[in-house]
């Protein structure tokens, strides 16, 4: 047994700051010399690349539906064996989940599963008194759950915080205020249509990482949160030892392509990828003119490509190596923006149409409202570079674009049977064209760690013509 600081930062909304207190709490625990190991509770791709970038160290994702509670606590217990601090950023409002009738899916419901208290984040704008009010609500919502104390957001000046300090003291007895963090628009992260910057558009430059750890030192005494948040970890955790060891065979090259456009993938997608045999090679379809050599497969992962299309479109001559490589027989996996990559073209949001791969026969428009959102479930209905037919996994859709065209192609084949958390959806998705595979939903291979191993099996002896 060894002791650790872990804890949860939550919020009583999305937009409340809980990233932004996530992130300073991070940079300072790091400048202080702490190992910090970040997680993020849901699908999101965005928040763990900040993470990542600011800890030095992966940060993982937590779900209670997509990978289950069991599997987010072998995630948590395998990244926490030499870190001195968890951070675990929530999703939505700490209560909110799948539905509005039960714990599935929140971040209350995985803090329970983890064992950590929660740090609640609110935003104290125009309240005081009624601030206790909230925060008795939020505590008292569920017994169970380790409530570790308040911080108070978006404070506009020492009278505000005392006056919030009071409200805690005279009303919740046994509720810490952690700290009050004063209103500061300079360091919020920029957005754009799609929600956050990337961390591979580099928002944050040690300049604004300078100010956040400024911002949060001045408010929160962070001492007091390691010692309040201290956990007894059990360095013999069945969970900790649950994974299996790294391929030890003659690797595989599988192409990975990443840059701006081509940036969502799940850190345990590639180390399970790893661990199965591949040997993960990078590289850019923004600027690199030639796929590397020798590669067995290629993963297109999501991101922005409509930001990048006009780039992305004057780079033929890799359009033309990833179309041949397809036409030979050679296993491509592409997921959501890799998937609109691999179609005709992409219609910006200027109406601007840009030529794409062309191995699907559809395009894709950019629309300024949401297309589709939540989580999925996906059987496959034939044999697949994932697996034989009835391969099942989970994962989310997320996406602003719609396809313009028809999937209709012969030689075409439809192999996902697609269910959300309520039934089947009844919609047409996952599509194969030789050994290439596409589709706008992301899946996260820890719900069934057997298609890493068949992805890489499948790459191994696939007949690539040459």
């Amino acid at each position: 047994m060894r002791k650790i600081s872990a804890f949860m930062i939550a919020g009583t909304h999305s937009g409340c700051g809980k990233t932004m207190v996530t992130l300073a709490m991070i940079a300072s625990l790091v400048r202080r010399g702490y190992r910090v190991q970040p997680f993020k509770v849901g699908p999101d791709f965005i928040d763990p690349g900040h993470h990542r970038r600011i800890s030095g160290r992966d940060s993982h994702n937590l779900d209670g539906w997509m990978i289950g509670l069991e599997y987010s606590k072998k995630i948590f217990y395998k990244y926490t064996a030499d870190a001195d601090v968890a951070v675990v950023e929530g999703v939505m409002g700490l209560y909110d989940g799948y539905s509005g009738s039960d714990e599935s899916g929140s971040s209350s419901q995985m803090a329970k599963a983890l064992g950590i208290p929660v740090l609640l984040v609110v935003d104290a704008r125009s309240m005081a008194r009624s601030a206790a009010a909230l925060t008795l609500g939020y505590r008292s919502f569920d017994p169970a759950l380790h409530f570790g104390g308040v911080i108070f957001n978006m404070v506009g000046s020492n009278t505000h915080a005392e006056h919030l300090r009071e409200a805690i003291a005279h009303s919740l007895s046994g509720v810490s205020v952690l700290g009050c963090l004063r209103r500061n628009e300079s360091i919020t992260t920029p957005s754009r249509h799609l929600g956050l910057i990337t961390d591979e558009d580099n928002p944050f430059t040690q300049e604004r990482i300078d100010a956040l750890i400024d911002w949060i030192e001045d408010g929160l005494d962070l001492k007091m949160i390691l010692e309040k948040t201290s956990i007894q970890i059990d360095s013999g955790s069945v969970y900790r030892h649950s994974f299996s060891t790294l391929y030890e065979g003659d690797r595989i090259p599988i192409g990975l392509a990443r840059d701006q456009a081509f940036c969502f993938y799940y850190a345990e997608n590639l180390r399970l990828l790893e661990e199965a045999g591949a040997q993960l090679v990078e590289f850019s379809p923004i600027k690199d003119h030639s796929l590397p050599k020798g590669l067995r497969g290629i993963i297109l992962g999501g991101g922005y490509p409509e930001l990048y299309a006009e780039q992305l479109a004057r780079n033929r001559s890799l359009m033309e190596q990833i179309r041949e490589f397809s036409s030979k027989g050679g296993p491509i996996y592409a997921e959501c923006g890799g998937f609109m990559y691999l179609g005709k073209s992409i219609r910006d949001l200027q109406n601007v149409e840009h030529p794409m791969v062309g191995i699907f026969p559809v395009k894709s428009v950019m629309n300024r409202s949401l297309k589709s959102l939540g989580y999925r479930e996906v059987i496959t209905l034939s044999e697949s570079p994932l697996g034989p037919k009835g391969t099942t996994a989970r994962g989310h859709e997320f996406h602003y674009s719609h396809l313009d065209g028809s999937l209709q192609d012969p030689v075409l084949i439809h192999i996902y049977n697609v269910d959300n958390r309520k039934g089947a959806e009844g919609k047409e998705e996952g599509f194969m064209k030789r050994n290439t595979l596409g589709s706008y939903i992301h899946l996260h291979w820890g719900s069934n760690p057997e298609i890493p191993q068949n992805f890489v099996r499948f790459c191994r002896e696939a007949d690539i013509e040459t």
